[in-house]
């Protein structure tokens, strides 16, 4: 009697612990997938990878459907085998050798051995089992929404507020990880890390974060004669420079030096004849709040390299350029006018001699530091905000792995750093 109900139980449990194997191993693919290449795919005309994008899109209907069902399978078997070995084992002898068959049963066969098979091929895996895994979703997907609402009713007394529409990681952020992931396992160098990124971080800064601060803009008198004015626009090293007419606020427009060698030519460089004004172009202003993702579209856009900022009250506060914006992603673009790691002096005894006005991302990406950016966005400015007071020359400050010494001031600008280990890291060296 007991091999019979033994032998006709044995075929219903292989079928219900081989549809719980497929749906956890579903359940593994479709979250350990690659996104990128299921895009790539489906842009290919793959129709089961167009499938897994599909089901992916709503992840938390189909994890909650492939949930609902796997439970139960598994539920249902467990009751099938244990009615079956209490009828060949009265009592609670037959419950307990139920409890441990499908224990073992489920664990290896249901959950161990497919989602080990799923995370090892995840991307074909997904592509294999996206028609049953459609299938599965449509039928229990209403009754995983219904239970998810249960979910979000118990936990609104807690002030637990859960969102069908909350995404748990932001592309950007699952970008950066993936990013940051690599470089620590030595598969993404620090110059493709900083690229990458760069250009995540340009709808986060705004273009006061990378402008050329007003009180280091080369600007020119448009009044001057124009010798001299040509004079200063070749001392200056700059394809573009504003000019200002009686107050530097005044911009009244953006001398091109391309702009101005024609000029020179067709006069036969008699600067008598040169006709400044006409030759000088627009001033193109633009507000202190522009992100530099839009900055540089508009850049794109108008087919232009260079802007003024302002702020509300329209007063200048810098200048940008494309180059400033590309910098951010590339890195520093040093030409034969360019001083590498310009304002950043490397000493013999290790530490870095750094003018105040130093971008914080621009010391990073040279150093390969990591200070922080968020409060400040120069050298100066963070040790500023880090001490909380205007610093004297001679005093010193350890923070963020690093000890900054006040070399230079000129009124309540810090102009000169020493930035150096702290003191506790030197000696242990």
């Amino acid at each position: 009697m007991i091999f019979a109900i033994l032998a006709g139980l044995a075929p219903v449990l292989v079928v219900l612990l081989g549809l719980s194997g497929l749906i956890s191993a579903a359940e593994t693919s479709m979250t350990a997938a690659s996104r990128g290449r299921m895009h790539q795919l489906e842009r290919e005309g793959d129709r089961a990878a167009r499938r897994v994008n599909l089901l992916i899109a709503d992840q938390e209907r189909m994890i909650g459907a492939i949930l609902l069902s796997n439970n139960v399978i598994n539920i249902g078997a467990s009751a099938l085998t244990t009615l079956a070995l209490s009828t060949a084992f009265p009592g609670p002898v037959g419950a307990l050798i139920a409890t441990v068959v499908m224990t073992v049963l489920i664990v290896i066969f249901s959950e161990i051995l497919p989602k080990s098979l799923a995370i090892a091929r995840a991307d074909d895996v997904a592509r294999a089992l996206s028609i049953p895994t459609y299938w599965v979703v449509r039928i229990f997907g209403p009754l995983a929404n219904g239970a998810q609402w249960i979910v979000r009713q118990t936990l609104k007394p807690f002030g637990i507020n859960l969102s069908m529409e909350t995404d748990v990681l932001a592309a950007h952020e699952e970008i950066r990880g993936a990013v940051e992931y690599h470089h620590s396992e030595g598969l993404v160098e620090s110059r493709d890390r900083h690229m990458l990124g760069g250009v995540l971080d340009l709808s986060e800064m705004d273009v006061t974060q990378v402008m050329v601060h007003r009180k280091s803009i080369s600007m020119i008198d448009a009044d001057l004669p124009s010798r001299e004015l040509v004079a200063a626009m070749l001392e200056s090293g700059h394809s573009r420079v504003p000019l200002y007419r009686n107050d530097t606020e005044n911009i009244i427009g953006i001398l091109h030096a391309k702009d101005l060698l024609v000029a020179m030519a067709d006069s036969n460089a008699a600067f008598e004849k040169l006709d400044i004004p006409a030759i000088v172009r627009e001033a193109w202003f633009i507000p202190e709040t522009t992100s530099l993702k839009d900055q540089l579209n508009a850049f794109l856009k108008r087919q232009s390299h260079f802007a003024l900022v302002v702020d509300e009250y329209g007063s200048l506060q810098g200048l940008i350029t494309l180059e400033d914006i590309l910098e951010e992603i590339v890195g520093e673009i040093e030409d034969e006018h360019d001083s590498a790691l310009e304002g950043v002096r490397a000493q013999p005894d290790g530490s870095v001699m750094v003018d105040g006005w130093v971008a914080i991302r621009d010391l990073n990406r040279a150093l390969d530091w990591n200070l922080p950016d968020d409060d400040a966005v120069t050298v100066a400015g963070l040790v500023i905000h880090e001490a909380q007071t205007i610093p004297k020359v001679g005093q010193t400050w350890t923070f963020h792995g690093h000890r900054f010494q006040v070399v230079k001031r000129e009124r309540n600008q810090i102009t000169c750093l020493r930035i150096s280990p702290p003191q506790d890291a030197v000696e242990s060296q």
